[in-house]
């Protein structure tokens, strides 16, 4: 049916549009082009542009045609379909989601993938290409229904990439667990997971031609009722276009596209979103690109340059040796982040500020029998955390251990046990303090370190170190993660402090920031010595194996600071939750205050971070189980949320080393099983408010 509206975005282009169109579409395709022959041009073997061209006409030696015919136009063929796919990809989801952020990215598109594929993997079959391509299908759309189904569709973008980005983060915890749990059988998953466009061969690119095809025909023959959309559900409804049918068909097909990619190349992170991006100021000019039939084609180019320009700038600046190993996914990644970083200065924040919290108030009583209740709690899981695990104890044992009677075997699974359970009562302890800080700091109630990138950079400082010092000492490790939470935090909250912390911003300068880093530590992984990769991959799953006393000597000392701080500041810390005048009216210097809290809650997640690794979700979710146990003073919320996040924390490592032992899993994957939950049931919970 014919849209026949009168809005931008439906009124039929004119000729001059219609010819500035073809000329953009001409531009990108010589672009292409371009970068395809510098692409072929460049590897390890002295094969440059000569020996391509006779191997191209028949005329060189076997050795040339060899590097030529099965290596390099493989990797440029796949860099094409990977690039195009996921350009039509997020130009379809964010069309029918009235979401300029939206993407497989976003989505958890490729986080459902990888977790599926995952699954699959720990079973030991080895599974045809086709048949990844289905599993993969299948985790991608139920991760990108799940986003969509909480974020809502045209509700601004803060929604989405807080949806998309837990979600993300929960299911890559999953997957960790089994790459750390079946070694074997996951082998080389984590490589994968990186994304390289030279994994598969021409086969791989012929298996997923016809995939991509039927997705891209499936947009194409959908494009009216896409284009109907954009008027609104209503405006649609009126025009004869079914917006539910229509909405759903259009993510299916473009999770089909997205699957294709991922199954060909691993995830290639952020094409999905910058390829529409870079399409919309064009859009704005010529009326023709505004439709979706002249709108897919050109993001489809624009992703296959992004794609295949990425590829030729790493091997620019790296070596061609080194190059070989680093997957072209995490270029993408960086190049993404920025952009999103970028994106995130000159978004209008339609959400705005959250409206302040009143401080309701609860009995005294209330509040100490809560803290009651959390103190048996508290000395049951630290007493059941020392008593069990590989070898169970007695509290006799603990007794002669302490007065130094122990036995041999006693003495040395204590020695190792209780500085692995104080290293995550006091990381528990801390990020719940941090994420009280940051959610009264910035009034945004779903502000988290990890999500706002704080873990991310302070895991970056910390495994830079691990990874190419590795005799480095526990001090060492500590000041890496300062630095790196330091550097994360200034750019979030320096770029997000400009109009008052508003959630858009915020949002989206952190998961820029934590998507950054998540790809340098790849980069370092891949690069580094394969025990080096075990060790970080294993710190990095939130774990406190191997931990001394030593090692948390830095934490304790930061935990008691922002304790004392926090409690000697607790009135400050109910002001500046409020507004933004209450405070000033009251003589209090807002910024400087601000900014104190800010700082102890980067030292306190940089000091977590090193003592036990990367632990999402505990500083959402223990304030917020404190507020709602305790109301909204914090001389309440402080104390509560500090015993909620020891326990939590505390007891996933316990579960983490006891419910499959001899084998461990980190409480930060442990906590990623209870967060992530909880976090949508968040996101769940504020959308019917």
């Amino acid at each position: 049916m014919a849209v026949t509206a009168t809005t931008p975005a439906t009124r039929p282009p004119t000729a001059t549009s219609r010819t500035g169109a073809a000329r953009v579409t001409a531009a990108l395709i010589l672009l292409v082009v371009a970068l395809a022959v510098v692409d072929i041009t460049q590897g390890t073997a002295a094969v440059g542009a000569p020996e391509v061209w006779k191997a191209l006409t028949g005329r060189a030696d076997q050795a040339d045609a060899s590097v030529v015919i099965a290596s390099r136009l493989p990797r440029v063929a796949a860099g094409l379909l990977v690039g195009a796919v996921l350009g039509m990809a997020g130009a379809a989801l964010q069309s029918v989601s009235r979401n300029v952020l939206a993407s497989p990215d976003t989505l958890a598109v490729n986080a459902g993938s990888y977790f599926a594929l995952g699954l699959a993997t720990v079973t030991g079959v080895s599974l045809p290409l086709l048949a990844s391509s289905g599993i993969a299908f299948a985790g991608g759309l139920a991760a990108a229904a799940v986003v969509l189904g909480l974020s809502g569709l045209g509700t601004g973008t803060v929604r989405l990439v807080l949806a998309g980005s837990a979600l993300t983060l929960g299911l890559t915890a999953l997957t960790e667990g089994l790459l750390l749990l079946f070694p074997q059988q996951t082998d080389g998953l984590y490589h994968w997971n990186q994304g390289s466009i030279a994994q598969n061969g021409f086969d791989g690119v012929l298996q997923m031609l016809p995939i991509a095809v039927v997705g891209l025909v499936g947009l194409l023959l959908l494009a009216r009722r896409i284009d109907a959309l954009a008027l609104g559900d209503d405006a649609a409804r009126g025009l004869g276009v079914p917006v539910r049918a229509t909405r759903l068909t259009a993510v299916v097909l473009a999770a089909l596209l997205s699957t294709a990619a991922v199954t060909l190349a691993g995830p290639i992170g952020f094409v999905g979103l910058c390829a529409p991006a870079l399409v919309r100021p064009l859009a704005r000019r010529f009326r023709a690109l505004t439709r979706t039939r002249g709108n897919l084609p050109v993001a489809g180019l624009t992703g296959a340059a992004l794609v295949l320009g990425s590829d030729v700038l790493l091997r620019v600046l790296v070596p061609s040796d080194v190059a070989v190993g680093v997957p072209t996914g995490i270029v993408t990644s960086l190049v993404g982040a920025v952009f999103l970083v970028v994106m995130a200065g000159r978004t209008r924040d339609t959400a705005a500020a959250t409206a302040p919290d009143r401080l309701h108030i609860r009995s005294r009583a209330v509040f100490l029998t809560t803290t009651a209740v959390l103190a048996v709690v508290f000395v049951g899981v630290v007493i059941a955390a020392v008593l069990l695990g590989d070898a169970r104890l007695l509290l006799g044992d603990v007794v002669n251990w302490l007065q130094g009677r122990a036995g041999r075997t006693t003495a040395f699974v204590l020695d190792t046990r209780v500085p692995r359970v104080l290293a995550a009562l006091f990381a528990g302890a801390a990020l719940a303090l941090a994420g009280t800080l940051v959610q009264a700091v910035t009034r945004n109630p779903l502000a988290e370190p990890s999500i706002l990138g704080v873990s991310g950079g302070a895991a970056l400082g910390a495994v830079l170190l691990v990874t190419t010092v590795p005799m480095v000492g526990s001090w060492g490790v500590a000041g890496g993660a300062f630095a790196g939470a330091a550097a994360s935090s200034v750019l979030v909250f320096g770029l997000a402090a400009r109009g008052g912390f508003q959630q858009n911003r915020l949002v989206l300068v952190g998961f820029g920031v934590a998507t950054g880093a998540a790809a340098l530590i790849s980069l370092l992984i891949i690069l580094t010595d394969p025990f080096n990769a075990i060790k970080a991959l294993t710190w990095l799953s939130g774990s406190t194996y191997g931990r001394t006393l030593p090692d948390i000597v830095p934490l304790a000392a930061v935990l008691a600071v922002g304790v004392v701080v926090a409690a000697a500041r607790r009135t400050e810390l109910d002001l500046v939750s409020l507004d933004e005048d209450t405070p000033r009216l009251l003589g209090l210097n807002l910024g400087r205050g601000r900014l104190g809290f800010l700082v102890l809650a980067v030292l306190l997640t940089a000091a977590a971070v090193a003592a036990a690794g990367t632990i999402g979700f505990v500083g959402l979710v223990a304030p917020h189980a404190a507020r709602a146990l305790v109301g909204r003073q914090h001389a309440r919320v402080v104390p509560v949320a500090v015993l909620l996040g020891a326990v939590l924390v505390c007891a996933a490592d316990l579960v983490g080393r006891t419910v499959i032992a001899p084998a461990q899993l980190g409480a930060g994957m442990m906590t990623a099983v209870i967060g992530t939950p909880y976090f949508l049931y968040l996101l769940v919970r504020s959308r019917r408010g």
